[in-house]
């Protein structure tokens, strides 16, 4: 649980570096590591709709339950996972995972 905070408020942080346009790079969460590297994945910003998120870039790899609240979902993506707060996206993060997942492995 430590490990996932840490790697959320890095992330944020990390998003602010991004959008202010003082780095080019993103956080990489592989295996329980971060680092800070050049990414050029796309993915969706910050205030987009789920229904946009998923017309974009299609149906999540996997979809993990709601928790907590505010509700914060998260899908994961090849290559990245975007998280949401409600209905609309609050962060994405790369995850050095560009291999595409097996068709139909979602989970609800």
């Amino acid at each position: 649980m430590k490990i996932h905070a840490l790697v959320s408020l890095l992330c944020l942080a990390g998003a602010g570096l991004a959008h202010s346009g003082l780095a080019q790079a993103e956080l990489i969460a592989d295996n329980g590591k971060v680092e800070v590297a050049p990414s050029n994945t796309p993915h969706p910003a910050a205030g987009a709709l789920m229904k946009t998120v998923e017309k974009q870039f299609g149906a999540p790899s996997t979809r993990h339950p709601t928790v907590g609240k505010p509700p914060i979902t998260r899908w994961d993506y090849p290559g990245f996972s975007v998280f949401f707060e409600g209905d609309r996206v609050i962060d994405s993060v790369a995850t050095g995972n560009s291999a595409a997942p097996a068709q139909g492995q979602s989970s609800p």
